[in-house]
């Protein structure tokens, strides 16, 4: 008589171990213009061993390439029509309808976000309107008989007003109640995950000389950390923010909502002064994640120790359009022409032994000296004008000294014009958010590109 629901209960248990299966996957983003194909970019994920991938729109050219392939697939609401859809069950079942009913029964689609780390990035009149899209979008799908599909929206750390210890893990006041509430109470309601973008690199970049890196980076043997309320004791940073956001939610009752890293990884490189963006680091976290996430039985975090935790490393590509400091270009795992920058298996199966050395880390120190921020060479001169132009319009005498006349008039290039421009502007507003970017037009330098009587501006470090 007992084997009967015995039976059902391992039966029910291996369902839900493969669904929700420790397999670890990869962001595939689009932000350049130079990477391979849609279907050559799915036979590179499959060839890194990845068993999921997400990416951060509905592209029908990459949902086509992922039919038939054994990849579960994350697909995303642009953060853009967030509003929209959140008003409008007719939108969303048209959206739902054209990105979603047409792919489902070929490929897998298994996940869908409402927005990206919208919190983080998106103006605040979409912040309250990113679970009423959530509601309207799992009516649409259930509607079409695609309830299966769990929909979720993504989060980053900066949702938390306290991190540490992780026991006083706490959502900010401004979003608690307001919005963080109803989206747990969605993610419970429906059986969802909180995705979480976590990354250690970013945490320890903040605080270098307070956190170690071997710690951020799973490699310490000795560094324990002991939380003096929960009594719990951990081994690396991960664990750390992720028990942090099972606090946070802890806090506001609830306790047993699945987390999902959607995004963790480490820069391959980055600006000069930028620490800790190599290829050695890049690759040591991400081999030592993998580990972890994938390791059988499942390990979890001191907070919930033995949960599985589905995860997906970021990124798939280097891609040279991402804006911000250099390190945003640089999270891939794969240079733009397919080949590997350091090699990874997502599958956890493949020893380190079995991949090639690592070039040793030289910036895992900060970069003492002066750094000069200059034109890139070969880019659109239209673009690089335009970009001289507004670096000059921002007032404080940024480019008084290339005007006509002046000592850094000559030689009348745009490049050195821009150069000039770039590394004035940056010098005086780096330590109020600007960076030596400008659309991809400008790099940094060691190497003063000062001549004559010009002297170009600089960022000492």
């Amino acid at each position: 008589m007992g084997l009967l629901p015995l039976y059902f209960f391992f039966l029910f248990l291996s369902v839900s171990s493969g669904e929700f299966s420790s397999q670890v996957g990869v962001n595939y983003g689009q932000l350049g213009n130079n990477l391979p194909s849609p279907k050559q970019s799915v036979k590179l994920i499959q060839s890194l061993g990845a068993k999921r991938v997400k990416i951060y729109d509905a592209n029908h050219d990459i949902l086509n390439a992922l039919k038939g392939k054994n990849l579960q697939v994350c697909i995303m609401v642009p953060n853009e029509i967030i509003n929209n859809i959140s008003t409008s069950q007719k939108l969303a079942d048209s959206w739902v309808e054209t990105n979603v009913v047409p792919f489902y029964s070929t490929t897998k689609i298994r996940y869908l976000l409402v927005g990206n780390e919208v919190i983080s990035g998106s103006p605040k009149d979409i912040w309250p309107n990113i679970v009423p899209a959530m509601r309207k979008i799992k009516k649409s799908l259930k509607t079409h008989g695609l309830d299966k599909i769990k929909v979720s929206t993504s989060m980053a750390m900066d949702v938390l007003e306290s991190s540490f210890p992780p026991s006083n893990g706490t959502f900010r006041s401004d979003i608690a109640g307001s919005i963080v509430r109803p989206l747990l109470q969605f993610l419970h309601r429906t059986k969802s995950f909180y995705f979480l973008d976590v990354y250690p690199y970013f945490a320890w970049v903040m605080d270098p000389k307070n956190i170690n890196l071997e710690y951020a980076l799973f490699e310490s043997r000795t560094i324990k950390y002991t939380d003096p309320v929960s009594n719990l004791t951990y081994t690396n940073l991960f664990d750390q923010m992720v028990d942090s956001v099972v606090f946070a939610m802890k806090r506001l009752g609830y306790p047993d909502i699945r987390i999902w890293i959607a995004e963790t990884g480490w820069p391959n490189a980055g600006d000069i002064d930028q620490i800790g963006a190599n290829i050695y680091n890049a690759a040591t976290y991400n081999r030592n994640v993998v580990k972890k996430l994938t390791a059988k039985p499942p390990i979890g975090t001191p907070a919930r120790p033995g949960w599985v935790i589905p995860s997906l490393i970021f990124a798939l590509y280097n891609e040279n359009q991402k804006p911000g400091p250099g390190t945003e270009r640089h999270f891939g795992l794969l240079y733009p022409n397919g080949t590997n920058i350091y090699g990874i298996d997502l599958s956890g199966k493949t020893p380190d032994s079995c991949f090639e050395p690592l070039p040793k880390p030289d910036n895992n120190e900060p970069y003492k000296g002066k750094i000069w921020c200059v034109a890139a060479k070969g880019v659109n001169e239209t673009a690089l004008s335009s970009a001289l132009s507004y670096a000059c319009s921002q007032g404080n005498k940024t480019c008084d000294p290339i005007q006509p006349g002046k000592k850094c008039f000559k030689p009348d290039s745009l490049f050195w014009h821009a150069s000039y421009a770039f590394s004035s502007y940056w010098s005086q507003y780096r330590k109020t958010g600007a960076t030596c970017y400008f659309n991809g037009l400008a790099t940094q330098t060691a190497k003063d590109p000062s001549f004559g009587h010009c002297k170009f501006p600089s960022v000492t470090l």
